[in-house]
C-alpha cells in the first residue's frame, strides 16, 4: 500500500467567526472572506478576584439574587406614582430642619465641591434669607451653621446642580403600591438659573420667582385638578420622541394640556407671569418625572439580596450608587460628558463633570434605555438612529427586566431596559449611559451643551464585591 500523504488539503471555503480582538476580523475581511466578529473580552478585565466574585454570584448564590431581583423589578413595574401637589419642602421633606439644605448626587463637604455646586449652594442661601448676598453666603457656609445633606437621602432628587432649601417649593409624589413619597424641587426653565450652577442675582430672583409664584399657581392647580398618573404621561412621551430625561418637550406639552382647564381659573397674582414661564419652559416635566423614579426605585430599595441598582448619583466630584436592600453608597470620581453638542463658543475642556440626580430616571427605563425611541438623542450619538438603538441595546445587555410602561415602538414595542443589575455590568464591562445637561466648570454661565455620560465601572465592582461578602 502506498504510504499516507503528510500533505493536509486546505479547505477551498472558509467560514470565520472571530472571538475577541477585532484586528484578526479585519484581515480577513479586508482579503474579501467572509467573518463574523465576536464581541467579547476577559470579564471583569480579568482581575481573579473579581471573576471568582462573579462566579459565585451568577453561581451558587445567584438563586437568592435571582428571586430578589425578580421582586425589584415588579416594583419598578407595578408601582403608580401619582402626582399630588407642590408643598413647602421643609414642611414635607423627612429629615429636613429649617437649617438644612440638599444638594444633588452623594456626600461632601463644602471644601471638595465643585464651582457649579458651590455657586449653587451660595444662592440657595440668599433665597432662604440667610445671607443677604453671595460673599455673606460664603462666610455663612465658612462658620458651618448650615446642614448641606444629599437630597438622595431624604425621599427627594435634584436635577443638575439644583439645592433646595426648606422654605422651596416641592412636587409631592405618591407610590402607593410601593408606600413610598417623593419630592423634587420645581424646574427652573432656561437660562442664568441655579441649576445650572449659576449664583447671578437674575439666577437668585428666578429662585423667588419659582418659590412665590409658580409653586403656589401650580399647586393650586393641581388641588383643582386632583392626583396626576406621572407614568401615563411619561409613557405618552416616550413614543412621541421623549426619552424623559433630556428631551421633555413632548410630555411637558400633555402635562400642560392636563393642567391647562385649571390653570385658567386661577386669579392668584402672577398667574399671567406663570402662563408665559410655563409656555416657555419645555423641561418642566423632567423634575415630576424624577420624583416619580424616586418614589420606585425607594419602593425597591426595601428588598434585600438584590444585585440591581436602586440609586445612582452625581455631585460633579463623585458618582455613587446603590444596591436594593442596601444603604450604603459605593463611589468613584465623576466622569466627564462623553458625547456631547456645545453652545456656540464652548467646548469639552470648559465642560463640568457629569452632575444631578436625574440619574434615577435611566434605572426605571427612561433617559438611556430609551435612546432608540429618541431622535433628538440620536444627535448626540453620531445622529444616526442605528446609534440610538445600539445604546438601547447595551441597557439590554445589562439590565435584569424590562418594562411594562415604557415601550419602544421603534424596536417592535419592546418594554424598555429596566433594573440595572450589577452582575452583568461588570461581567461585560458596560455602564449604563446617562442623558444629561452640561454645565460651564467654573464660569458661572450656565448650561453649555447637552450630551451622555457613561457611568465609571469602579462603583458597580465595590458594589459586587460587597454583595458577595453578604451574601453566605
Amino acid at each position: 500500500m502506498p504510504a499516507p500523504s503528510s500533505i493536509i488539503p486546505l479547505p477551498r471555503k472558509i467560514d470565520v467567526i472571530n472571538i475577541g480582538l477585532p484586528l484578526f476580523e479585519e484581515s480577513i475581511r479586508s482579503q474579501g472572506a467572509p467573518v463574523i466578529g465576536v464581541d467579547w473580552q476577559i470579564p471583569c478585565g480579568g482581575e481573579s478576584d473579581v471573576i471568582s466574585a462573579l462566579a459565585r454570584l451568577t453561581g451558587p448564590k445567584s438563586s437568592i439574587i435571582d428571586a430578589a431581583n425578580a421582586e425589584v423589578v415588579a416594583r419598578l413595574n407595578n408601582g403608580a406614582p401619582l402626582l399630588k401637589g407642590v408643598e413647602r419642602a421643609g414642611a414635607v421633606v423627612p429629615g429636613m430642619s429649617e437649617r438644612t439644605l440638599l444638594h444633588c448626587g452623594p456626600a461632601i463637604a463644602w471644601a471638595d465641591m465643585c464651582d457649579p455646586l458651590r455657586r449653587s449652594i451660595k444662592s440657595a442661601i440668599v433665597a432662604e434669607g440667610w445671607a443677604g448676598n453671595i460673599e455673606a453666603a460664603a462666610r455663612l457656609i465658612a462658620s458651618r451653621e448650615i446642614e448641606l445633606r444629599p437630597a438622595n437621602e431624604h425621599s427627594t432628587v435634584v436635577p443638575m446642580a439644583t439645592v433646595i432649601g426648606p422654605s422651596a417649593p416641592v412636587y409631592v409624589v405618591e407610590n402607593e403600591m410601593g408606600r413610598t413619597i417623593a419630592f423634587s424641587s420645581i424646574n427652573q426653565g432656561a437660562g442664568e438659573t441655579q441649576w445650572f450652577g449659576v449664583d447671578s442675582s437674575l439666577a437668585i430672583d428666578r429662585l423667588f420667582f419659582i418659590r412665590d409664584v409658580i409653586g403656589p399657581v401650580i399647586g393650586e392647580a393641581i388641588a383643582r385638578r386632583g392626583a396626576i398618573d406621572v407614568l401615563s404621561l411619561a409613557a405618552q412621551g416616550v413614543v412621541m420622541g421623549d426619552d424623559v430625561h433630556i428631551r421633555v418637550q413632548a410630555t411637558t406639552c400633555l402635562l400642560l394640556r392636563d393642567l391647562l382647564p385649571f390653570l385658567m381659573r386661577i386669579s392668584r397674582p402672577g398667574a399671567g407671569e406663570a402662563a408665559d414661564f410655563l409656555s416657555r419652559n419645555h423641561t418642566m416635566f423632567l423634575n415630576i418625572a424624577m420624583a416619580a423614579a424616586k418614589s420606585l426605585v425607594d419602593s425597591a430599595a426595601k428588598v434585600e439580596n438584590s444585585s440591581v441598582v436602586t440609586t445612582m448619583s452625581r455631585n460633579g466630584v463623585t458618582y455613587g450608587i446603590r444596591l436594593a436592600g442596601l444603604e450604603r453608597w459605593f463611589l468613584a470620581a465623576a466622569p466627564p460628558i462623553q458625547k456631547a453638542l456645545y453652545f456656540p463658543g464652548h467646548g469639552p475642556e470648559a465642560s463640568a463633570a457629569d452632575i444631578g440626580d436625574s440619574a434615577v430616571l435611566e434605572l426605571i427605563g427612561l433617559g438611556g434605555a430609551v435612546s432608540a425611541n429618541s431622535p433628538a438623542v440620536a444627535g448626540f450619538l453620531g445622529g444616526r438612529m442605528s446609534d440610538a438603538i445600539a445604546a438601547t441595546r447595551k441597557m439590554q445587555r445589562i439590565c435584569a427586566g424590562e418594562s411594562r410602561s415604557f415601550l419602544l415602538p421603534i424596536l417592535e414595542n419592546a418594554g424598555a431596559p429596566l433594573g440595572v443589575d450589577v452582575r452583568r455590568v461588570v461581567e461585560l464591562a458596560i455602564t449604563p449611559a446617562v442623558n444629561t445637561g452640561v454645565i460651564h466648570a467654573f464660569s458661572g454661565v450656565g448650561q453649555i451643551g447637552a450630551g451622555v455620560a457613561s457611568a465609571p465601572i469602579d462603583c458597580f465592582t465595590q458594589a459586587l464585591m460587597d454583595l458577595d461578602q453578604r451574601i453566605m
